[in-house]
C-alpha cells in the first residue's frame, strides 16, 4: 500500500472529524458540498492524482490510513497490488467503505476481471450516474 495526498474539493466543514464518509454527519457537509457531491464533481481533483501516476481512473477507491478493517481484507485479496482510482465496480455497485469485507472482495473481483472493455464500462457507467458515491451517516 502507498501513502499519497488525494486531491478533493472540501465538500465538509472545517471542524468535520477525518473518518470515512459513513460515519461523518449528514450536517457537515455544507451546501455546496452537497451539490458537488451530487454531481460527482468533487472527484475532478483527483486528476491530479491521475497525471501524477498515484491513481487511475478506474481501481479500487483510496481507503484512510485509519481503516484498519479494510486495509486488513485488502491487504489479504491483494487488492493494494493495483493503484487505487477515482472510480470502480464498488463504486457502480454502490458498496461503500461502511462494509468494509464486501467492498474488498468486490473490488478484489473488479482487478480479478479487468479488461479494456470493463474498464471503460465502469468510466462510463460513472460519467452516466450509476452509483451514489460515498454515502455520509446519521
Amino acid at each position: 500500500m502507498q501513502t499519497f495526498t488525494l486531491v478533493k474539493f472540501r465538500t465538509m466543514s472545517k471542524d468535520t472529524v477525518s473518518v470515512a464518509s459513513h460515519l461523518a454527519s449528514s450536517s457537515s457537509i455544507t451546501p455546496l458540498g452537497s451539490f458537488l457531491r451530487k454531481t460527482k464533481l468533487d472527484e475532478l481533483p483527483q486528476l491530479w492524482n491521475v497525471l501524477k501516476g498515484e491513481m487511475s481512473f478506474v481501481g479500487p477507491r483510496p481507503n484512510l490510513f485509519n481503516q484498519d478493517e479494510l486495509i486488513n481484507w485488502r491487504n489479504e485479496l491483494g487488492v493494494y497490488d493495483v493503484r487505487p482510482g477515482i472510480t470502480g465496480l464498488s463504486q457502480i455497485k454502490d458498496i461503500d467503505m461502511s462494509k468494509p469485507a464486501l467492498l474488498a472482495k468486490t473490488d478484489a473481483e473488479m482487478i480479478s476481471t479487468m479488461s479494456v472493455a470493463n474498464y471503460f464500462k465502469y468510466i462510463f457507467l460513472t460519467v452516466a450516474g450509476k452509483g451514489q458515491g460515498d454515502r455520509v451517516g446519521r
